[in-house]
């Protein structure tokens, strides 16, 4: 191995977080509880979520000064991330050359795999280091991510509308259609936030919508496969784009069950972190759209379980959940570059007011993302974002 002529020195993570006015999804209901850490726990479907925003971001940084920034989730417990990335992902990386980002994904992988670390936070870390390696190889070469991976297919990415967090179904029905009005081309409403009123919902949204605009649910993993299936085939008249995650993730037969029994299409992969997680699921039919979550994969995995998806004739739809804005942005640089990528999630209430936080974001106009020109990610830190970095 070469001695490489700019290496990393340094691999930090910090804390970025900013309060909400409506908790992600929407408010707790009645049967959701707060617990004593400040957690929301849904009833629907069983899981905790923050009642603020919140991600754990890394800057690498080289001997000659270039900064490399990276992202994954940091909803729930980022000191645990934050410590994996100290105590076993940085001396891994620290002496090494960004240009090895694929090859360092895969040690950093094998350092874990015999004791069963094949996600979870770990994976979740390598993300985030491998974000911010690609972002420096881009700033090392002057090319943009996506010239990297051989250039943009596409100058803008079409998004849907995500989420509606509001708390009467009235207020959910007035935000849809103030998206529809703004250029948003679908919506997915969130089926955890009302699991026993999910066809209500739905109706009320495709009334509200007409048939021209998308309509997506998203069944959060909460069902069986007969519920599940029995829900979707008394909502196909609505003509919905997708179900999206019906069964519990483990249940790789029950969600290719799902799909035999209706004609919506199933999507899902947000919580998928490599090609060893789609592999299966793709070769049991389990969905018809992927999507891969940038937060989870980081690139290498993202772009691998994507190209796997199009050696299946499958469409990729990538996942956005709760961010700064820097794993969106790699989202997006990545899908421009991909043949089979038809869409992407736009996490309205979570990305409004994140281009005070970064220079170089990727800017939105109500139906599309079109990206940046700069190099690697394209993104430089604003003065408001580090004020808000707590270094953990």
């Amino acid at each position: 191995m070469s001695k490489p002529s700019d290496p990393v020195v340094a691999v930090e993570t910090f804390l970025w977080s900013s309060p909400r006015a409506e908790a992600y999804l929407g408010p707790p209901g009645p049967r959701d509880r707060v617990d004593p850490r400040g957690y929301v726990v849904r009833a629907g479907n069983r899981t905790i979520y923050p009642l603020d925003d919140r991600s754990l971001l890394v800057r690498v940084t080289t001997r000659s000064g270039l900064v490399g920034w990276g992202e994954t989730y940091g909803l729930v417990a980022a000191g645990a991330t934050a410590e994996l990335i100290r105590e076993l992902a940085a001396p891994g990386v620290i002496g090494r050359c960004p240009h090895e980002a694929e090859t360092l994904w895969e040690e950093l992988y094998d350092l874990m795999r015999v004791r069963g670390y094949v996600g979870g936070f770990w994976l979740d870390a390598l993300a985030a280091i491998d974000i911010a390696l690609w972002d420096l190889r881009g700033k090392m070469t002057s090319l943009a991510l996506h010239q990297l991976l051989g250039g943009a297919r596409r100058r803008e990415v079409p998004t849907y509308a995500s989420g509606l967090p509001r708390s009467t179904l009235d207020e959910r029905v007035a935000l849809a259609r103030d998206l529809a009005a703004k250029g948003a081309k679908g919506v997915k409403f969130a089926g955890v936030v009302s699991p026993d009123a999910i066809e209500v919902e739905a109706r009320a949204l495709r009334e509200a919508l007409g048939p021209n605009v998308g309509l997506m649910v998203d069944l959060h993993w909460m069902f069986d496969r007969g519920s599940a299936s029995a829900l979707a085939q008394r909502l196909e008249p609505l003509g919905l784009a997708f179900i999206e995650a019906p069964c519990a993730t483990e249940d790789i037969e029950g969600w290719a069950w799902v799909g035999r029994q209706t004609s919506i299409p199933v999507a899902g992969g947000e919580e998928w972190r490599t090609v060893h997680d789609a592999a299966p699921r793709l070769r049991a039919g389990s969905v018809s759209i992927v999507q891969p979550e940038m937060g989870h994969t980081g690139v290498t995995q993202f772009v691998r379980i994507a190209r796997l998806a199009e050696a299946w004739h499958l469409p990729v739809i990538p996942h956005a959940t709760i961010g700064s804005g820097v794993f969106l942005t790699a989202s997006l640089q990545v899908s421009t570059s991909l043949a089979n990528v038809t869409g992407h999630e736009h996490q309205h209430s979570v990305q409004e007011g994140r281009g005070t936080l970064w220079r170089g974001a990727c800017e939105h106009d109500g139906a599309a993302f079109r990206i940046g020109e700069g190099p690697g990610l394209g993104l430089e830190p604003t003065e408001a974002l580090l004020a808000t970095l707590v270094p953990i």
